[in-house]
């Protein structure tokens, strides 16, 4: 870890920060010979997560149209014969 005195740092200070950032190597102030003050990098931000799949995906065909057809599907009778699936009687009461 770099030291350097108050005066120092004051004179080159943008410079310092430029190479601390650089090189993420922290730098401690001192004034008269003792640490007043530690001159670390910025963490990075966090990675958001809203929008981190942007344009990763993409729509193929009318997203607005069912995938099963009114025709293999009896909504009434609680039946469905979708992609070659069997109809499905309805379970009768037991006495």
């Amino acid at each position: 870890m770099k030291t350097m005195p108050a005066g120092q740092f004051k004179a080159r200070c943008l410079s310092v920060m430029e190479e601390v950032k650089k090189y993420r190597a922290p730098v401690v102030i001192t004034k008269k010979g003792r640490p007043v003050a530690k001159l670390v990098p910025a963490d990075a931000p966090p990675i958001d997560v809203f929008g981190c799949m942007a344009g990763t995906a993409r729509i193929a065909g009318d997203v607005e149209v069912p995938i099963v057809g009114a025709h293999e599907w009896d909504a009434v009778g609680n039946r469905t014969r979708a992609r070659g699936m069997k109809p499905v009687g309805r379970r009768r009461a037991t006495k």
